[in-house]
C-alpha cells in the first residue's frame, strides 16, 4: 500500500498536492483482492440488478447504471435523491456489504461509525458522472470511501462550490480514494474512461464503489 496526496501525471500538466482531505491511496487493492470483490459483486448484482437512476423533476436518464449494499441505498427518481432500505425495482431489501469493504472501512477510518450504505455504480465506455456533492446523508462527520474497480477513469475534484478551481487526475483498478473533513463535501466526478485499460470485468467497463455513513450514530 501506497499513500500519495500529490495527484499522479496523466493529464498533460503537472499537478500539485490534493485539496486537504483527500486521501489517495493508489494500488491499494492487490489484484488478487480486486478479483474477488469483483466476483461478490456479481453475486450482489444478481439479487439486486443494477438500474438506470433518473434526475429528479425532469426525469433525465443517468449515463451510469447503479445498485447497492448495506443496510440503505442511494437512489435518485423523479421525488428526489434520498436513501432506502429496498430495491427501487424488485422491492427486496440490499444485499449485506461484503467483508472486504467493511474490513477496509475499519482499517482506513477505524474511528468512523460503521458504514451503512455502498454505492454500486458501473460506467461503461460513454457513461460519465458530472460535479456533485455527496451531501444527502445526515451526517458529514465520516467520510466517503471509493474503490475503484476495472478500466481507468479521469477523476476531476474542486472545492465547496461549482465555481471553485478543480484539478483531475486518473483512477486505475485497485485505487481508493477518501474525501474526509475539508474535502468531504467536495464536488467531484467522472469525466472519462480509458477502454481496455484493464481486464478485470469479462466485458470491459468500470465498477466505482462508495461507502457512506448515512445517519447519526445513537
Amino acid at each position: 500500500m501506497t499513500l500519495d496526496n500529490t495527484a499522479p501525471e496523466g493529464t498533460g500538466r503537472r499537478q500539485g498536492p490534493l485539496p486537504q482531505g483527500v486521501r489517495f491511496l493508489p494500488g491499494h487493492l492487490e489484484l488478487s483482492a480486486q478479483a474477488e470483490l469483483a466476483g461478490q459483486l456479481r453475486t450482489i448484482v444478481a439479487e439486486a440488478p443494477l438500474f438506470s437512476p433518473v434526475m429528479p423533476k425532469n426525469g433525465k436518464p443517468f449515463s451510469v447504471r447503479m445498485s447497492n449494499c448495506g443496510p440503505l441505498g442511494w437512489v435518485s427518481d423523479i421525488r428526489g435523491y434520498r436513501y432506502q432500505p429496498l430495491h427501487p425495482v424488485t422491492g427486496k431489501p440490499w444485499p449485506p456489504l461484503p467483508d472486504v469493504l467493511k474490513e477496509l472501512w475499519c482499517e482506513l477510518v477505524p474511528d468512523a461509525p460503521e458504514p451503512e450504505a455502498c454505492l454500486i455504480n458501473f460506467y461503461d465506455g460513454n457513461a460519465r458522472m458530472g460535479l456533485h456533492q455527496d451531501r444527502d446523508e445526515e451526517t458529514f462527520d465520516a467520510p466517503v470511501l471509493s474503490v475503484s474497480l476495472g478500466d481507468s477513469a479521469l477523476f476531476r475534484i474542486g472545492g465547496l462550490t461549482r465555481k471553485d478551481p478543480t484539478r483531475s487526475f486518473r483512477l486505475n483498478s485497485g485505487d481508493v480514494l477518501l474525501l474526509e473533513g475539508p474535502s468531504r463535501l467536495a464536488f467531484h466526478g467522472i469525466d472519462r474512461l480509458y477502454p481496455g485499460t484493464s481486464t478485470l470485468l469479462k466485458n470491459g467497463g468500470r465498477i466505482n464503489l462508495t461507502l457512506r455513513r448515512v445517519t447519526k450514530p445513537a
